[in-house]
């Protein structure tokens, strides 16, 4: 029991990252209004972030900066260079999608998914079609 609850406790920023991640897939497939799935996909990207740069840390570790002491231990730059990236990638694919909301909302006066699915079929599949 003791050595389950260090592990737990141990392991912590990976436990919420984890959370997170299940927050964000949760809101981004179970809502149907388009704004709360962008906001839930940057809920996971968000913590896919915070996974990786924790991964990144060593425990009594500094920056990668020579000193000259061979006995220094490092920390691994390389999360948080793929994570500054990533960063803006996400960024730019958030602005991307909420302005395809907005010309969403434009041109269909709503941005619920069932809303807008029925607008289409009823544009696909009009009553009275002449035969």
């Amino acid at each position: 029991m003791n050595a389950a609850l260090s592990f737990i406790s141990g392991h912590y920023n990976y436990w919420m990252g984890i959370v997170l991640m299940m927050v964000g897939l949760y809101v981004a497939i179970s809502r149907g209004n388009l704004i709360k799935k962008v906001v839930g996909l940057n809920l996971f990207q968000t913590s896919v972030f915070m996974l990786y740069i924790s991964m990144g840390k060593v425990a009594g570790g500094t920056a990668p900066i020579l000193t000259g002491k061979p006995d220094t231990v490092y920390s691994n730059p390389l999360p948080h260079v793929l994570i500054l990236t990533a960063i803006v990638v996400g960024i730019s694919t958030t602005a991307l999608a909420l302005a395809l909301v907005v010309r969403i909302r434009e041109s269909y006066g709503t941005i619920e998914e069932d809303e807008i699915a029925a607008i289409e079929r009823k544009l696909e599949f009009p009553k009275d079609r002449p035969a």
